[in-house]
C-alpha cells in the first residue's frame, strides 16, 4: 500500500523526534513517502500530487489547518461533485493544538496511539465515507462560523505570527475579550434555512459538520449534539450578547449530555444548507482558518464525499 505522509513541521505539538518515530512506524507497514510543508497551501499541492501519482493513502500529520488544506487539495473548489473512488483515503495523525477533526473520528490525541489506530484500521480495511461542509469555495471538515469565532481565529492567527504558542488558555482569553469588545455592536446577520422563515437579529453563527464543535483540552464542547459526519449541517446562532443568557448557554455547551436551548438561541442539527446575509462585513472562518470579511455566505452540506481511515 503506497502512502504519502504530509507533515507540517510548524504544527503546535509536532517535534523532530516524534516525526521520526511516526515515519518509522508507518514505514514498517506501508510503502511510505514523506513530504514536509514549507508554505501556506503546500499541503493542498502535495495532496493533488498524491492523487495524480496514484497514492492509496494520504496521512496528515499536523493540526486542523493542515487537514483542511489536504481535503481542499483532494476535492477542489466546487461542491457540485460526488465521491471519487480514485482519490487516496485520508488518514490523520494529530499534531496540532485542538485536533478537532481527528478526535471527532475517534482517534487518540496522542500521535503514537493514533498511528497504531490508523495502521490497525488500514490492515482491517476500515474506511468511512463521510460528509463535509462547503462555503465560500472551501470545504470544511468540522466547523465554520461568522462573527465571534472568526474574530477569535483572526486573533489567534496574529498571535501565531508573533511567535506566541497556541494554547487552550489563549483561545479562551481571546474569546472572552472579543465577546466583550463586540457586546455593544448591533446584530448584523440574517439566516435563511430551508423550510423556515428567515431569522434576523443574529450576532454570530456557528455552522458544524460534526459534534463536538471543538475541545477545551479534553473537554468536548457540543453546540449541535445531533450533528455528525452522516447528517446535514448544524446551525447554532445567538440573538443576544447579554452576559447572563450567554453564560447559561455556555454552561449547556460544556455539559456532558447537554442539549443547548434558549429563547435567544437559533439551533438546527440537520440542515442541507444555510445562507447568511450580513448588513455589514463580518468575519468568516473555516476549520479555524480566518478567511476575511464577508457580507453573504452560503453553507452547504455535501454527504458521503470523502473516504477516511477511522477506528471502529
Amino acid at each position: 500500500m503506497r502512502a504519502l505522509l504530509i507533515v507540517n513541521p510548524n504544527a503546535t505539538t509536532t517535534t523532530p523526534a516524534g516525526r521520526d518515530r511516526l515515519a518509522h512506524a508507518l514505514r514498517g507497514r506501508l510503502a511510505l513517502t514523506v513530504a514536509h510543508t514549507t508554505h501556506r497551501g503546500h499541503a493542498a499541492e502535495l495532496a493533488r500530487s498524491a492523487h495524480a501519482d496514484g497514492m492509496d493513502v494520504v496521512v496528515a500529520h499536523g493540526g486542523d489547518g493542515t487537514v483542511n488544506e489536504i481535503v481542499n487539495g483532494l476535492l477542489g473548489p466546487s461542491p457540485d461533485r460526488g465521491a471519487d473512488p480514485t482519490l487516496p483515503r485520508l488518514a490523520v495523525v494529530p499534531g496540532g493544538s485542538a485536533n478537532v477533526f481527528a478526535r471527532s473520528l475517534g482517534l487518540s490525541a496522542d500521535p503514537l496511539e493514533a498511528t497504531e489506530q490508523v495502521l490497525e484500521s488500514l490492515q482491517e480495511g476500515r474506511t468511512s465515507r463521510i460528509g463535509l461542509g462547503h462555503c465560500d469555495g472551501r470545504w470544511f471538515t468540522f466547523n465554520a462560523g461568522l462573527g465571534l469565532d472568526a474574530q477569535v481565529c483572526e486573533a489567534i492567527d496574529l498571535s501565531r505570527a508573533e511567535g506566541k504558542k497556541v494554547t487552550t488558555a489563549r483561545y479562551v482569553r481571546h474569546a472572552v475579550a472579543r465577546f466583550f469588545a463586540s457586546k455593544r455592536d448591533e446584530p448584523a446577520l440574517t439566516l435563511e434555512m430551508p423550510g423556515s422563515e428567515p431569522v434576523s437579529g443574529v450576532h454570530y453563527a456557528f455552522v458544524s459538520n460534526s459534534s463536538p464543535w471543538t475541545y477545551l483540552e479534553s473537554r468536548p464542547v457540543h453546540t449541535n449534539p445531533g450533528t455528525s459526519f452522516d447528517t446535514g449541517l448544524g446551525v447554532f446562532a445567538m440573538t443576544t450578547t447579554r452576559v447572563f443568557p450567554s453564560l447559561r448557554v455556555v454552561r449547556q455547551l460544556l455539559a456532558a449530555r447537554g442539549e443547548p436551548a434558549s429563547p435567544h438561541l437559533v439551533r438546527a442539527d440537520d440542515v442541507a444548507r444555510v445562507r447568511a446575509r450580513a448588513s455589514r462585513p463580518i468575519g468568516l472562518q473555516v476549520d479555524g482558518d480566518y478567511l476575511g470579511l464577508r457580507t453573504e455566505v452560503e453553507f452547504v452540506s455535501v454527504r458521503s464525499i470523502l473516504d477516511v481511515v477511522a477506528p471502529r
